[in-house]
């Protein structure tokens, strides 16, 4: 049986997130909401364009691009898809896959299209009704990777034309419903409107899914609680460290229990010696420390816990780290490519309004830019020739430093890069 997906929805009016495709009330930050469903457990997003005119396209497109940039889950874009062109726009915003329209007459030949220059793997297609599986059912198998199912009733009805699988509408939290769903081989996943409600703790939900018999995409240890080595205590020590950056935010203990809550609710839990209590971090402060990898040292008696830490905050006292109190520091370069690349980009932007070399070079204006970058390319090639490692090196350094000038002014970050060649 394959994993099956518990899939959120944002749907986008006017830059910001809406409750529903009619509800506009209440809107909100929709970058802000993706990185809570990034980080609570959900296996893939639906991002749904809903503008009314090309301005407004655009402007989502750009939301959905910042969303990709930031998030490590799945995405599927939709809304406003007509020709292929369309297509390729969500794609280079960073969604991973398309949802087509499966209502409008021009998705039936679209879909070919689509598949044939973007790849099966990349193409949903939305439906409401059976039309356009009846219509589409000697070739919908080798052109569309998953149906999304408008409404539950249509299940049996798709089923009996292709053996394309679908991710189904749910909008009500029914365990029992969803068991029952879920254990269908034809079936890849839910979505709806409990999903996307603030209160709905979705690796609790996996974990219970689990213990049915579904499998789900969720915690499964390695190594158990007995495979490691406690201290006198009866505790093992945990040092929490961002997972993208390293920054290293604390140490804690956990006991058996905080270890295994910890794997279930995908929520770093500690044992709190002082207390004498289990404690969820960031259950009072609102500063949760989510799950992304627990490793045990050679020793089996330090776990090194890989975190995404809401709000950058993991001290008591307010200091994003624990550790804080300097007791020696000798000055040195830091050489880390990341941050190197990073100031480099922030000295560029900060001083170009400034008087410097960079503002001069801005003045003087992007085409001047342009063309020393063509010049550095260039130079590179005729380094590259000649095999000279060191000339390679200065040369690729101009390049790169110009390409930066290209990319301030265009607002494209290191991350923005480093999102694209994951993908590649």
């Amino acid at each position: 049986m394959e994993q099956k997906n518990i899939v959120a929805t944002i749907y986008i009016k006017d830059g910001k997130a809406v409750r529903t495709r009619s509800d506009f009330s209440n809107p909100r930050n929709a970058v802000d909401l993706a990185l809570s469903y990034n980080d609570s457990g959900v296996d893939k997003i639906f991002l749904v364009d809903l503008s009314e005119d090309e301005s407004e396209h655009l402007k989502n497109l750009t939301i959905i691009r910042n969303i990709n940039r930031l998030i490590d889950v799945k995405t599927a874009g939709a809304g406003n898809i007509k020709r292929l062109d369309d297509v390729k726009l969500f794609l280079y915003a960073g969604c991973r896959e398309v949802i087509l329209n499966g209502g409008k007459s021009e998705t039936l030949c679209l879909v070919k299209e689509a598949a044939e220059r973007f790849g099966k793997d990349k193409i949903l297609v939305s439906v409401d009704n059976v039309n356009f599986a009846f219509k589409t059912r000697s070739y919908i198998k080798d052109c569309v990777h998953e149906l999304v199912l408008m409404t539950p009733e249509l299940a049996t009805a798709i089923e009996n034309i292709t053996s394309t699988p679908y991710i189904l509408r749910q909008d009500q939290y029914d365990l029992d419903k969803i068991t029952e769903l879920l254990s269908s081989e034809s079936i890849r996943g839910i979505y709806g409107i409990f999903i996307d409600e603030d209160d709905t703790d979705i690796m609790k939900l996996k974990s219970t899914l689990s213990d049915q018999g579904i499998l789900m995409d969720n915690f499964e240890p390695k190594l158990h609680w007995s495979d490691l080595k406690t201290n006198s205590d009866g505790l093992v020590p945990v040092i929490a460290q961002d997972y993208q950056t390293g920054f290293v935010y604390m140490l804690a203990y956990m006991n058996e229990e905080a270890f295994n809550t910890t794997i279930r609710i995908g929520k770093m839990t500690y044992w709190s010696r002082s207390r004498k209590e289990l404690w969820t971090k960031g259950l009072t402060s609102g500063h949760i420390q989510y799950v992304k990898s627990l490793t045990a040292d050679c020793d089996y008696d330090t776990i090194l816990a890989k975190i995404s830490q809401v709000g950058g905050i993991a001290c008591h006292t307010g200091a994003p780290s624990c550790f804080f109190n300097n007791i020696i520091q000798k000055e040195y370069v830091d050489r880390a490519p990341q941050k190197i690349f990073e100031n480099t980009l922030k000295e560029i932007i900060s001083e170009r309004n400034t008087d410097s070399s960079v503002k001069e070079k801005f003045d003087i204006g992007m085409d001047s830019i342009l063309s020393k970058i063509g010049e550095e390319a260039a130079e590179v090639i005729i380094a590259g020739k000649d095999s000279n490692k060191q000339e390679i090196i200065h040369e690729i350094t101009d390049l790169i430093y110009n390409l930066m000038f290209l990319m301030s002014d265009n607002e494209i970050t290191w991350d923005d890069i480093t999102t694209e060649l994951a993908t590649r």
